[in-house]
């Protein structure tokens, strides 16, 4: 459960480091997006005793910034502030500024001082004490996948891969888990590893990944949900941080090139018993409780799209021969299905999410596939055949919500995930998204301009 650290920490802390000139207050908002404020060391033991006041409508800003005047939030209601507290052990040191700063991660309370329902932490805690109280604990591993970008645009505007320090030259073939393409980039890649070190992140684990450019760092798996996603969103914001210091940038965005495969978040997740034993495991045919999970995952997909694909490029991931699952299915050691059961021994057995972005925030989208196998688990529902071959071509009538309008609409009538994720962050999350997708489609694109300006 989610608790406020104590002051003898940031002694400690800054003690240990005395070199420390800010400290950075981080909270993430829907999209994943930290906000917060900027103290200085003078200032921390009173963030400790006190927490620090931010307003309430950060948990309504969309991509852009601007705030949904959704309910209890934003100028109808003076746009109030709420207190944020932090949470243990998550002050460190960034390694990746040439100033010496710190990070410390905050959880906002509501008035009352319970737990804000709004808040993603807040909502995948109360996922997770759902299956404490069986008796059971998720360990959760969050994989992310991104490309490294030239900081100049093409003559279009449009990202460009980075230009390998060791070539000169940009990649322009698929090469996957190639260690020549990982050479290439060594040095910022060590760079990565020691700043996971550093911040005490358990990554371990690169690959070069399904385009040119493109790559993955793997985190350890964690009996702590929390933890895990709180990491994945570290670990984003270490890649964009010690990507600049090598003069390039890193992106996250679900498709940033026509043609080539999009990033994705998986999320790796099992279930131990009281005494660490995974519930999963299974020598053969996949135990009862493995099978539930699954069925209640495939039944709650539709409702959780907009989660898992958030915005409008999301979804041109969704593309043919890019290993990107559109159909809610099952499956053993097989990268085509929506949730995979990945190849390994009996103790190893887990539930593999593969349908969302890497644009989805880590702890909606954990809650999220809690939320589902929980559902399933409860209830003893049992999946379909699990498929096989090239399950992306197959299920067509079954297909996924393929367009943010029809994710949003799934999401605003969901009968499971209310239950789960709290009415006030259903209406909350969905205000949000409808603002951002009626402000995406306002604009006029340059494509437009081509075809139609003069044409029509």
């Amino acid at each position: 459960m989610i608790k406020n650290a104590h002051t003898d920490e940031a002694r400690r802390f800054l003690g240990e480091n005395p070199d420390i000139r800010a400290v950075d207050l981080l909270i993430a908002d829907l999209n994943g997006i930290y906000r917060g404020k900027r103290v200085y060391p003078g200032a921390l033991e009173h963030v400790y005793d006190d927490g620090i006041q931010l307003a309430k409508s950060l948990f309504a800003s969309d991509i852009t910034g601007a705030t949904s005047e959704y309910a209890d939030i934003g100028l109808q209601t003076g746009d109030m502030d709420c207190v944020c507290l932090p949470l243990p052990d998550t002050l460190r040191r960034i390694p990746w500024k040439d100033r010496p700063t710190a990070q410390l991660q905050m959880f906002m309370t509501a008035p009352g001082g319970e737990p804000y329902a709004g808040d993603p932490q807040n909502i995948l805690d109360s996922t997770v004490r759902r299956f404490s109280e069986m008796g059971l604990t998720p360990v959760v591993a969050i994989e992310l996948e991104f490309y490294l970008i030239d900081r100049e645009r093409d003559e279009a505007n449009e990202p460009q891969r980075a230009i390998s320090p060791v070539t000169g030259r940009r990649q322009n073939a698929t090469q996957v888990y190639s260690i020549s393409d990982l050479d290439d980039y060594s040095n910022f890649i060590d760079d990565v590893m020691e700043a996971t070190r550093t911040q005490n992140i358990p990554g371990d684990v690169a690959v070069a990944e399904y385009a040119p450019g493109q790559y993955e760092i793997n985190l350890h798996h964690q009996a702590d949900a929390q933890a895990a996603c709180r990491h994945g969103l570290w670990l984003k914001r270490l890649i964009k941080g010690v990507a600049e210091k090598h003069g390039f940038n890193a992106t996250f965005m679900p498709k940033p090139f026509r043609g080539l495969a999009g990033n994705g978040t998986h999320v790796h997740v099992s279930l131990v018993d009281a005494e660490g034993s995974n519930v999963f495991s299974t020598a053969g045919t996949p135990n009862k409780l493995l099978r539930s999970a699954v069925a209640g995952l495939l039944a709650t997909l539709p409702e959780t799209m907009l989660v898992l694909a958030p915005g409008a490029n999301s979804y041109r991931r969704f593309a043919p021969g890019m290993y990107v699952p559109m159909t809610p299915n099952w499956g053993f050691n097989n990268r085509t299905v929506a949730v995979r059961v990945p190849a390994g021994g009996p103790a190893s057995t887990r539930i593999e999410h593969r349908v969302a972005g890497a644009d989805a925030n880590p702890y909606l989208l954990t809650a999220c596939v809690l939320a589902g196998m929980h559902h399933g688990i409860t209830l003893g529902l049992e999946p379909p055949p699990a498929a096989t071959g090239d399950s992306i071509s197959q299920g067509v009538d079954s297909r996924l919500p393929d367009s943010w309008r029809k994710a949003i609409h799934s999401f605003e009538s969901a009968k499971i995930l209310p239950e789960y994720l709290g009415q006030v962050f259903c209406e909350l999350f969905v205000a949000t998204k409808r603002q951002e997708a009626e402000l995406f489609a306002a604009e006029t694109t340059p494509l437009e301009y081509e075809w139609y300006l003069r044409n029509s």
